[in-house]
């Protein structure tokens, strides 16, 4: 978990604190920081307090992402680091169209996976 660049905090639209998605997904805050140290999702420090935050689009419906943890895992074996995987997830790409991770949430997954493949060297 790393304090986040403000270029790439400035590329994610919103974030919610690990409380927030243990409310929304209906488990304990240790459960999410037990994903989070397991790599299904990433949770960064920001603002002020410093707080763990998690990109508001790893959540939809109660769940996290369909295709995320599988993504996550294919980029951190690509060598990225967590900040690399967020610029990578939320930078618009024009041929996607939007960026990988609207592509998750929009059930586009399988795309995005044969990209962060693709990255592998």
């Amino acid at each position: 978990m790393t304090e986040i660049d403000a270029n790439i905090d400035g590329l994610v639209p919103a974030w919610l604190t690990l409380p927030d998605i243990a409310e929304q997904l209906g488990v304990e805050v240790t459960r999410v920081r037990q994903l989070v140290k397991e790599g299904q999702l990433i949770a960064v420090r920001r603002g002020e307090n410093r707080a763990l935050n998690v990109p508001a689009d790893f959540i939809k419906d109660d769940k996290v992402v369909k295709g995320l943890v599988g993504t996550l895992t294919l980029l951190k074996d690509d060598g990225f680091t967590d900040e690399e995987m967020l610029e990578w997830l939320f930078t618009p790409d024009e041929t996607l169209p939007g960026t990988p991770a609207q592509a998750l949430r929009e059930n586009r997954g399988t795309e995005v996976k044969r990209r962060a493949q693709a990255l592998a060297v």
